[in-house]
């Protein structure tokens, strides 16, 4: 999900969970603000690019997207296709609306203080399931996990490509900021329109 706003960078919209059925139906775990919108954005690749994917949304189930695969007619070949993640370019994504942007978009932007201090890059945004937290980079130092959250991120410029954030006690501390709980989940949501704040 490294994407910045180049029209070659990919985004993950979904991943396979498993097989529905007998005749080659998927279950899909979306990523998108509409699950299934997944279908709708065009041909679908694997993380690697090396395959192509041909998918109709024809369902929506138990929090998954049903959906149907061209060239997959049975079983097996659906549950060989568990765990596939499924990616399409950048452009291939509507235009975000005045004022919002896709949380792609905030992979490769720098990021400071809101006192302009330099603290790094934006590598990528994760969701252990406490909230959204962007994986800053940073020069020589350790990398620092800051949620994406008010009071601490105090806004995304695109125009500029700058996240500012507020440096609060402890927040750029080597070490001092550990995931909730360990788990290694990535953006839920990389196709997701958040609001721009500043």
């Amino acid at each position: 999900m490294s994407a910045q706003t180049d029209s070659a960078k990919r985004v993950c919209l979904g991943v396979i969970v498993g097989a529905k059925g007998l005749k080659g139906e998927v279950r899909i775990k979306s990523f998108t603000a509409s699950p299934e919108d997944i279908g709708t954005y065009g041909e679908l690749t694997s993380e690697d690019g090396s395959r192509q994917f041909k998918l109709k949304a024809t369902g929506f189930q138990k929090g998954a997207v049903i959906g149907r695969i061209s060239g997959v007619t049975d079983r097996a070949a659906a549950d060989r296709l568990k765990g596939e993640r499924l990616y399409v370019t950048r452009d291939a994504l509507p235009e975000a609306d005045e004022g919002t942007f896709y949380y792609a978009d905030l992979i490769g932007l720098s990021v400071e203080t809101v006192d302009g201090v330099p603290v790094g890059r934006v590598r990528a945004v994760d969701n252990f399931g406490g909230g959204d937290i962007l994986d800053v980079e940073r020069p020589g130092q350790s990398s620092v996990l800051v949620p994406f959250a008010e009071g601490i991120v105090a806004g995304v410029d695109m125009k500029a490509g700058v996240v500012r954030i507020i440096p609060v006690p402890g927040l750029l501390d080597d070490g001092g900021n550990e995931t909730n709980d360990g788990g290694d989940e990535t953006t839920d949501d990389p196709a997701a329109k958040t609001k721009a704040d500043g």
